[in-house]
């Protein structure tokens, strides 16, 4: 899927339970495309009323300013690649758009990528108007029963509003995998999954407590952060940088 000329695209992890990582997925999206493989990513924080993404961004600069060696590494990532961080948009579900197509018409940037931090809750005020102007969705599902089944009720809701425009496109991923669970498992829940049309990528992405992590001060390595690109060696393992290579590879970005 190419995006159109001077037009980005609009892309979300969506699911209609909270709890499944879809700021962390949001972040790390959004700095290994914009830090590592060199595309101009907008965030658009939308998940009110913690609007966790702006918060760990202003936590971040204070964090950097106050250590010699995170200011250092900063300075030199920014020099290397000639750009800035990503710009984080304050937003509600309602006013999302607009706030977007204002900073569109007068950002001097070509932005290539909007990602949307969604409220948990597909309830909230507006969030069906901003859903549908998505041109990508990406749904992280597990194999918790319960959650599963509200997962793929979320994603053939979703299915059925993207089915008539080609543009729009539609991804299942494995999250929070547990690696003491049987691959069959998966396996068969993947059979069902592919018996209601839902395309289902390969990449599964194992439970982890990095992704709660934050850079902290000098000599940690970052993972989750809006001002750095996940750590490859810390990354390793995590099954991110091959999600993030698969999704961009399907979206040929």
């Amino acid at each position: 899927m190419e995006k159109q000329m001077n037009k980005p695209l609009f892309m979300a992890y969506a699911t209609q339970k909270g709890g499944v990582g879809k700021t962390t997925f949001t972040v790390l999206t959004a700095s290994y495309l914009h830090y590592e493989k060199g595309l101009n990513v907008l965030v658009v924080d939308c998940d009110y009323p913690q609007y966790s993404i702006l918060q760990m961004r202003e936590r971040e600069i204070e964090t950097v300013s106050e250590d010699r060696q995170l200011k250092t590494l900063a300075y030199e990532q920014f020099t290397r690649l000639d750009k800035k961080a990503y710009p984080i948009l304050k937003a509600s579900a309602d006013s999302a758009m607009d706030i977007v197509k204002e900073f569109l018409g007068q950002t001097k940037e070509t932005i290539d990528l909007v990602l949307y931090d969604v409220p948990g809750t597909v309830n909230t005020s507006g969030m069906y108007k901003l859903l549908s102007e998505m041109d990508v969705f990406l749904v992280p599902i597990s194999a918790d029963r319960v959650v599963l089944e509200s997962s793929l009720n979320f994603a053939r809701a979703i299915s059925e509003m993207v089915k008539d425009n080609p543009q729009k496109q539609l991804y299942l991923f494995w999250n929070l995998v547990d690696k003491r669970e049987k691959t069959a498992l998966y396996d068969i829940y993947s059979k069902g999954i592919a018996n209601l049309k839902l395309p289902l990528l390969k990449t599964r992405v194992p439970d982890s407590k990095r992704y709660r992590k934050e850079i902290l001060g000098a000599g940690q390595r970052p993972f989750r952060s809006t001002l750095f690109p996940p750590d490859k060696q810390v990354a390793r393992g995590s099954n991110i940088v091959e999600l993030l290579n698969e999704i961009t590879g399907n979206l040929k970005l």
